[in-house]
């Protein structure tokens, strides 16, 4: 029987609750060794999933620098699962501590964060993967896969948007302080959007322009912005956080021999070929989620779909929307 990955989460708020009903189901992969969570509010109610699995609640340090070191040669691996301004610091300081890491998204607040850890990574060795579900996904693999091998012909354009009730779901959390989040809607539901178009792109970003308005909130509510890739490639980007009681998101990717069709969680895939009349949706089996995948690519069965790299081109593409947006959409260079 394999060896169980034993792995510390770091955060046991809402988000982590949801991985953590899947890791349950998948026990015979993963042995949580412990939970790091300051707010003791957040960790009973964590506790609690385990105990109604009939299993023994992980125990609480809610200090990442006391953990690291009681645990030393105890952990494999940290899952972390906090609010975007402590993703740095937290993902610094696991790796360092020899740990492989899988990061939630996004991954930091800005690029100079991202080639912080890129260096990190390269100076420990150590594995770094972004918990995107698309970029995770085998659908989104397999959209990749169509461009990349030119079965649909060259990438013409991509439109995307992205759409919830969010600004009102959000009111007076963290994700709605912008020295915590680092943004509003569009760098939290919409930055899947954003990954999922640097996935599908797979180049730099050259020249962003963008509007942004935060409708009457602390951070952005309602986006809209353009960009050409390196290769002169237009992309289409649309993010409203205020509208009726949803949550969904729509991308299309425009080659010359098909349309490609998802969303930004990578749930999907459809097809409309030259002479086809319809989409037709691609079938493969589901993804066992984000933690399974990072298992995967730990264990060198997959190549990382999800690595640090894309999460400094979509950090840059994300500095250059703000920075349009500051100047009334003006174009900037991505850099």
């Amino acid at each position: 029987m394999p060896k169980k990955t034993r792995m510390i989460m770091v955060g046991a708020g809402g988000m982590a609750r949801s991985h953590i009903r899947q890791l349950l189901q998948q026990g015979e992969t993963t042995r949580i060794v412990a939970l790091c969570e300051p707010s003791e509010a957040a960790y009973k109610a964590t506790a609690q999933l385990f105990k109604e699995a009939g299993v023994r609640p992980p125990p609480n340090q809610p200090d990442l620098e006391k953990l690291l070191a009681e645990r030393e040669g105890e952990i494999d691996a940290a899952f972390i699962i906090t609010p975007h301004a402590y993703h740095h610091m937290q993902a610094t300081m696991c790796m360092e501590a020899g740990l492989d890491v899988l990061l939630e998204k996004p991954m930091v607040m800005n690029a100079e964060e991202a080639r912080s850890l890129i260096r990190t990574r390269e100076r420990t060795g150590r594995l770094l993967t972004v918990a995107f579900q698309s970029s995770l996904s085998p659908y989104m693999n397999r959209a990749v896969e169509m461009i990349r091998s030119g079965k649909v012909g060259p990438l013409v354009a991509i439109h995307a948007s992205v759409w919830q009730s969010w600004k009102t779901e959000q009111t007076g959390t963290w994700r709605q302080n912008p020295k915590m989040s680092g943004g509003g809607f569009l760098f939290d539901t919409g930055a899947h959007m954003l990954n999922s178009i640097v996935r599908l792109a797979d180049e730099d970003f050259d020249e962003v322009a963008a509007w942004m308005d935060n409708r009457g909130a602390p951070v952005d509510i309602v986006t809209a912005a353009m960009g050409r890739l390196k290769s002169g490639i237009m992309v289409t980007i649309g993010a409203c956080g205020e509208t009726a009681p949803s949550c969904a998101a729509d991308i299309k990717a425009f080659c010359t021999g098909a349309i490609l069709e998802t969303d930004v969680w990578g749930a999907w895939l459809r097809v409309l070929k030259q002479g086809g009349k319809r989409f037709a949706p691609v079938k493969l089996p589901p993804s066992l989620g984000v933690w399974q995948q990072f298992l995967a690519v730990r264990a060198g069965e997959i190549a990382n779909p999800s690595p640090p790299e894309l999460g400094l081109r979509l950090a840059l593409l994300w500095d250059a929307i703000q920075a349009s947006a500051r100047q009334g959409g003006k174009p900037v260079k991505c850099n």
